[in-house]
């Protein structure tokens, strides 16, 4: 398993102020645990950027804070993001213990094909896209795969119980969930000829008035001519 290394700093500055930070590439953070009180560092973005990629949310990062001789084994909990840039703002290290269990939510990764998604006869619904477990921090798995390879009808569907995982991960989200599913492509409406004919008509004559001839209320009068 692959090792990610990531180095911090200590962070004195707080609040508003953080921004001066963002500006020069750093990244604020926070790291905390069960044993530890919360400490404020900050992070290199590109390099974050670089192990997030890889790791995500799942994989360990090992973060070496400026002046100490350990790395210290966490997961990321949050990144928060810029709404309009994306640039993350903030990020989240949980320390964890390795001899203890930690829960984690894990991505859903969809693989195979299903015939009918690919004749078009199909859709294929995704109504999950993270599973909630217990494991070890090593023991987490990247992600959850389900293989829609055997979903041959609509109406077929995989739930969180056909997940197929190791014996030292405890799947915490209800086993019913539905995780995907065929569902009947979406019908547009044909709409008859004589009917679009008719609309036509419709909207380029105008309604005459009662009586045969055309209205002219809400019109400007032209001036009566005088008589001679």
């Amino acid at each position: 398993m692959q090792k990610f290394i990531l180095n911090a700093n200590k962070r004195t500055v707080l609040g508003s102020k953080v921004k001066k930070l963002r500006r020069t590439g750093v990244v604020p953070a926070n790291l905390f645990g069960k044993t530890i009180e919360s400490q404020a560092i900050q992070i290199n973005a590109v390099d974050f950027n670089r192990v997030y990629k890889e790791a995500g949310e799942t994989s360990l990062i090992w973060v070496k804070v400026e002046g100490e001789e350990k790395e210290r084994p966490t997961l990321v909990t949050s990144v928060h993001f810029n709404p309009i840039t994306g640039d993350k703002l903030h990020v989240d290290f949980h320390q964890v213990n390795l001899k203890e269990k930690v829960t984690a939510n894990v991505p859903v990764e969809i693989i195979g094909e299903s015939e009918l998604v690919t004749s078009n006869e199909a859709v294929l619904s995704q109504s999950l896209n993270e599973i909630e477990v217990e494991a070890l921090p090593t023991e987490i798995p990247e992600n959850i795969t389900f293989d829609i390879s055997s979903l041959k009808a609509i109406g077929d569907h995989l739930l969180v119980s056909d997940a197929k995982v190791s014996t030292d991960v405890e799947i915490k989200t209800d086993p019913e969930q539905m995780v995907v599913s065929l569902q009947e492509p979406m019908k547009e409406e044909v709409v008859p000829v004589e009917e679009v004919a008719e609309d036509v008509t419709g909207a380029e004559g105008e309604t005459p008035a009662e009586g045969g001839e055309k209205s002219t209320e809400g019109e400007a009068k032209p001036e009566e001519t005088a008589k001679e």
